[in-house]
């Protein structure tokens, strides 16, 4: 049931992270896929490690709509997306503008939202697909300087749960994966905003540590995969056990 074979899926933010450790995964159990990123030179070394034959990649900023109506226009059918594309920033309330704002809404939150527009006006998602968004634990548990990319990030939730309503009758499901820190390049930006000692101190509130690119991969294979088939609207929280007791 979490074989992936013959199903066509679309990877945002591939090159890097939990985009190629999903792409990587996904491949390995069977699916087809077609990777988005903007460096191409990263993107292409993803490529090079998936197994089976077929996929394809595409390399553009989805934030500009030219690159993003383009990647749609080459999508033949897919059996499922993966929204993996996004960027942190931490911006104190005092300090924010319309600019930063837009910067962080840009691929957090309207790119998915364009891209899926796009892909269902289109009729490019098939019946029982399966999407994926991938958002974080500061949806429900804010922090300091996190005022837009949490908001965002709670929006896209709610969003996917609209997605899950509109388009049941195609059984399509739309489900959220709620992240805590994961040892992606977000990490290296951390380390260069806060000392390694806040950021270990960080690190021993989660009972598991942080999370790996393939942990969060695993549950995105659950949720593309026939073993989710009932499972729709909601979201799934992998975060090495940090907010049990926040619950």
């Amino acid at each position: 049931m979490f074989k992936l074979d013959g199903k066509k899926i679309l990877i945002t933010g591939a090159s890097n992270g939990i985009g190629s450790a999903t792409a990587e995964m996904t491949a390995k159990l069977g699916a087809q896929l077609i990777i988005t990123g903007r460096n191409k030179e990263r993107l292409l070394k993803v490529l090079e490690k998936l197994e089976g034959t077929g996929h394809t990649f595409f390399v553009g900023d989805l934030t500009d709509n030219e690159d993003l109506e383009s990647l749609v226009d080459q999508i033949d059918s897919l059996d499922g997306v993966v929204h993996s594309a996004g960027i942190v920033k931490l911006l104190p309330i005092q300090f924010l503008t319309r600019e930063k704002i837009e910067e962080v809404a840009g691929i957090n939150f309207y790119v998915p939202v364009e891209l899926n527009r796009l892909l269902f006006k289109k009729k490019k998602i098939n019946k029982g697909a399966s999407l994926v968004f991938i958002s974080s634990i500061s949806s429900q548990f804010p922090y300091k300087g996190g005022a837009v990319y949490n908001s965002f990030k709670a929006a896209l939730e709610t969003y996917s749960k609209c997605i899950a309503l509109e388009m049941s009758h195609k059984k399509i499901r739309s489900n959220c994966i709620k992240a805590g820190m994961v040892r992606t390049n977000i990490l290296d930006e951390a380390l260069n905003i806060a000392s390694r000692k806040i950021i270990e101190e960080h690190r021993e509130k989660y009972p598991l540590g942080f999370g790996e690119p393939s942990e969060v991969a695993s549950a995105v294979v659950f949720l593309l995969s026939e073993a989710s088939k009932w499972i729709t609207g909601t979201e799934i929280v992998l975060d090495g056990g940090l907010t049990i007791s926040r619950q």
